[in-house]
């Protein structure tokens, strides 16, 4: 690979009538968030500075843990939560196949084994098949609340406590997301948030945070994030450079009295949608449980004949995705790990079938009503 792909992918995806990148709208108040900037500029806080300690404290009131770390990124929160537990070569970490990945990505550079376990029909790890692969070699549960609907945690607290193996919260796509009136990234010893450009809170460039109601935890990843100091001049152990820059946090700030208003309009978007496309014969869309609060990331849907339909799509200018056409296990970087086609087949099924459309805040009502009928014109019929 020579140069960076993703120029041209940007490049490429503004010719949709209906995309999924909205930045240039939700960052349309661009000169009040600059003018904060200035402030940082002027004092020259820029690592770890003000505006962090204070989107640390109100991203934990929110999300309701008691600390909260503001790491470089989402993959550097899975990652350092991994090193907080010590991990060793060999230890293994449980987690799903159907995932992005830098969650695979995390636990190896980590120095852990993934070992993949199947899905169930909402798309996240099959939580009985959990238990079947415990081993003495087993030291983290990762769940990814994909898309943002969370994982069925109850029965994974259950065998975390039973095994004594703590769970690291993959909550990349999940902020605001709740089980049963409690939200994502307090579920586990860690819970692990990015803010992307493209994720439901964002900023210019990559960030994440860690949340943990563990004292622990707390002090382990301070310490991990910054070099392992305590202060300038004292080193407690040597550690890595995964700071929120400080102009990022400026951004992530701004955007935090956005979130609740960001988040119902994707979820008035995505029920829209489920009420469009119900009747549509050739589409699975996943069962809505009513004791879980979605906050769709994207919105994803099993699709017939899906490689057509994408093709479909896009001729008529929406940037339907697909998230992700190879599961983890088959990807060539996983062949060490001697997986092969066939291991998980609920994940390799939603692996050929998935397709994912814009629901971000910024799309129209003509917009879900075209995305609508496109499919439907797709498929020519609604079930009888």
């Amino acid at each position: 690979m020579s140069k960076n792909f993703l120029p041209n992918q940007y490049e490429n995806d503004e010719k949709f009538s209906v995309q999924h990148n909205y930045l240039g709208q939700q960052f349309s108040d661009k000169d009040l968030i600059l003018e904060k900037i200035r402030e940082v500029v002027t004092r020259g806080d820029f690592t770890l500075g003000r505006e962090v300690d204070r989107f640390e404290e109100a991203f934990a009131k929110l999300v309701g843990a008691k600390h909260a770390i503001g790491v470089g990124s989402g993959t550097d929160a899975i990652f350092l939560s991994l090193r907080a537990l010590d991990l060793q070569p060999g230890d293994e970490v449980i987690t799903t196949s159907f995932t992005f990945y830098a969650t695979i990505g995390a636990i190896v550079t980590a120095g852990g084994t993934p070992v993949f376990c199947d899905i169930e029909d909402d798309f996240n790890i099959s939580v009985s098949g959990i238990k079947k692969l415990i081993t003495d070699k087993t030291k983290a549960i990762v769940p990814v609340h994909w898309s943002g609907r969370p994982c069925e945690m109850k029965e994974m607290i259950e065998i975390s406590e039973e095994f004594g193996i703590p769970i690291i919260e993959d909550a990349c796509h999940s902020i605001l997301a709740e089980y049963h009136g409690r939200r994502t990234g307090t579920f586990g010893i860690t819970g692990c948030f990015s803010f992307h450009p493209l994720k439901n809170l964002n900023v210019w460039g990559d960030g994440g945070i860690i949340t943990t109601n563990s004292d622990e935890m707390n002090s382990k990843i301070r310490l991990l994030r910054n070099h392992g100091l305590t202060d300038r001049d004292h080193c407690e152990v040597f550690a890595y450079n995964s700071r929120l820059d400080t102009i990022q946090a400026v951004v992530a700030n701004h955007l935090l009295d956005k979130i609740e208003a960001i988040t119902n309009a994707r979820i008035t978007h995505a029920s829209y949608l489920d009420s469009g496309l119900g009747d549509v014969r050739g589409i699975y869309i996943p069962k809505r449980d009513a004791g879980v609060k979605e906050v769709f990331h994207i919105y994803s849907f099993l699709a017939e004949n899906r490689d057509a339909l994408w093709d479909f799509l896009r001729d008529n200018g929406i940037d339907a995705k697909i998230h992700y056409p190879i599961p983890m296990h088959l990807q060539p970087a996983a062949r060490y790990l001697n997986y092969k086609k066939g291991d998980f087949p609920i994940t390799e099924r939603v692996a050929n079938q998935t397709i994912s459309l814009p629901v971000h805040e910024f799309v129209q009502l003509q917009d879900l009503d075209l995305m609508i009928s496109k499919v439907k014109e797709f498929y020519g019929h609604e079930r009888n």
